[in-house]
């Protein structure tokens, strides 16, 4: 009973670490976390609560819901990044409790806590729980809906027919039709694999399901309508996911192979567990449940593989029936370097991130990623090593020591992954890459008037400024955000027009151009 009440606390310990630590201490980052916070930022000061606007133009890459939670966070709190990272970690943290109160009903409470602590140590997951987007909520949504889904299919009941539609459309106002698109997909392919194609059909075009998730999702498409017309329609639906999965959008290109290399990353330190789990496949599609977890999985895996536009939090909407097969299967996992090689790999690799920083200083010629590195080189010094160093000696000392059970391991292993990238790295990181935005937004908010970027997208200085940033080209007499390697295309730009640099810091720069030249 001890040993049980102790493993709860270390499950609660490690949520407390991986979704609330740090998480109003450290800058926002760009693009993803500085654009949602500043289209809320704009919501909030302009009063319109219907269409989302960044840098004054209408936003249409997400629909409403993480918009709407991150305003009454700010209105609760004031503008900060803890007001606006604080819906993810609420999300997170109400992802995590619904998926240990499915496993503890479907299996036992050991499996579920077993699953709580793979999910909340995960490095992918601990990464989007602290930050100012929509996929910590998404995923909440996801599984919510998943899971009623299966309660449905075992026990039919309106009550949770009609709550499964609930969250498909909140899922729909947090993300879109993906919300939709999985739980149908893989219900159906499971509903087949059973010979339950009718069921499948009454729950999938019930009238009462679907009048539900019209009374959740029209109301605000209805009022974006009357607000813009059909803009936020064509940008959203045709754009950002039609074109999204026809194209690569944002650079953001991939493989067929993209998710293989991936996926043993988003898990890690659980990368080997994932193998053990994939080797059982066979014999887990004779169970119903765990051919529904895999399916889950394998659905989202292909759809995101074959989309055009890829990026390796995508597969975290596959990863949740992953988190409860692994957890099924931890005791399977005896082999020590199956169970410790990856973090053990991943602690060497941040251990020398120093030396590929300055082998990189070497190198590039790129003035941006120079000014960068110069910047963040001391931040990586002894102490640094001496942090990583000893997380690796920590995890090498558990994989060696045979008494300790592999998945017990694997958990401490979590922990330490969990304290190296955000109590050392992140910060370093942040404290080059994104700290003196917050800093050249503090300059240009004292010096007064408005603000062009020139060639940077970096909409976390519009939230830190307190202003939108406009999106032109320069003028002689205007404020100039841009990029130290920018300078040279800027003076080209406009020839003889003098200007004076207010703040330069790791390749970060605020000018001020001077008048025109007389002619």
């Amino acid at each position: 009973m001890n040993r049980d009440r102790a493993w709860d606390l270390i499950a609660v310990v490690a949520l407390a670490l991986a979704f609330w630590w740090q998480l109003g201490a450290l800058p926002l980052t760009d693009v993803d976390e500085g654009a949602f916070s500043e289209a809320t930022r704009e919501m909030v000061a302009s009063g319109n609560y219907v269409s989302p606007r960044l840098d004054g133009e209408p936003r249409h890459d997400k629909p409403i819901l993480i918009y709407w939670l991150q305003a009454g966070a700010v209105h609760a709190l004031g503008l900060s990044e803890l007001a606006l990272r604080l819906p993810s970690a609420l999300a997170a943290t109400l992802w995590a409790l619904v998926l240990f109160r499915f496993v503890r009903v479907q299996a036992d409470h050991d499996t579920a806590r077993a699953a709580v602590l793979v999910m909340v140590l995960s490095v992918a997951v601990g990464l989007i729980a602290k930050a100012a987007i929509a996929d910590a909520l998404l995923n909440l949504w996801l599984a919510a809906a998943f899971f009623d889904i299966w309660r449905h299919a075992q026990s039919p009941s309106r009550a949770t027919l009609l709550r499964a539609y609930v969250w498909m459309g909140l899922g729909f106002l947090t993300k879109g039709p993906i919300a939709v698109a999985l739980p149908v997909a893989v219900s159906l392919a499971w509903f087949a694999s059973e010979g339950r194609l009718r069921d499948w059909l009454r729950a999938a075009f019930a009238p009462a399901g679907w009048l539900v998730f019209l009374a959740v999702v029209l109301p605000w498409h209805v009022a974006v309508y009357l607000d813009q017309g059909s803009a936020f329609f064509e940008g959203f639906y045709l754009h950002h996911n039609v074109g999204r999965y026809s194209e690569t959008m944002e650079g953001h290109g991939g493989a067929l192979w993209f998710y293989v290399v991936w996926l043993p990353v988003i898990l890690l330190p659980y990368s080997g567990l994932l193998a053990v789990a994939l080797a059982r496949l066979r014999a887990d599609w004779a169970d119903p449940l765990r051919r529904y977890l895999w399916l889950w999985f394998a659905v989202a895996f292909a759809v995101f593989s074959l989309s055009s536009t890829q990026l390796p939090h995508y597969m975290l909407y596959g990863a949740t029936p992953l988190f409860v097969l692994m957890a099924m299967h931890r005791d399977a996992l005896r082999s020590r370097v199956l169970a410790f090689g990856p973090p053990l790999l991943a602690m060497a690799l941040l251990l020398l991130v120093p030396d590929v920083l300055g082998l990189a200083q070497t190198r590039t010629a790129r003035l941006y990623d120079r000014a960068l590195i110069e910047a963040g080189l001391p931040l990586f010094d002894a102490g640094y090593r001496a942090a990583m160093a000893l997380g690796l000696a920590a995890i090498g000392a558990v994989a060696l020591w045979r008494r300790v059970p592999p998945f017990a391991g694997l958990v401490t292993s979590g922990f330490v992954l969990l304290i190296a990238l955000s109590g050392f790295v992140a910060p370093r990181y942040l404290s080059v890459a994104q700290a003196p935005v917050r800093e050249a937004a503090a300059v240009a908010q004292a010096s007064g008037g408005p603000v062009v970027a020139y060639r940077v997208y970096l909409s976390s200085f519009s939230v830190y400024r307190q202003a939108p940033t406009l999106q032109r080209e320069p003028r002689p007499g205007d404020l100039v955000l841009t990029r130290v390697d920018r300078l040279g295309s800027l003076e080209r730009l406009l020839p003889g027009v003098p200007h004076e640099i207010l703040f330069r810091r790791a390749g970060v720069v605020l000018l001020r151009l001077g008048p025109a030249p007389s002619p």
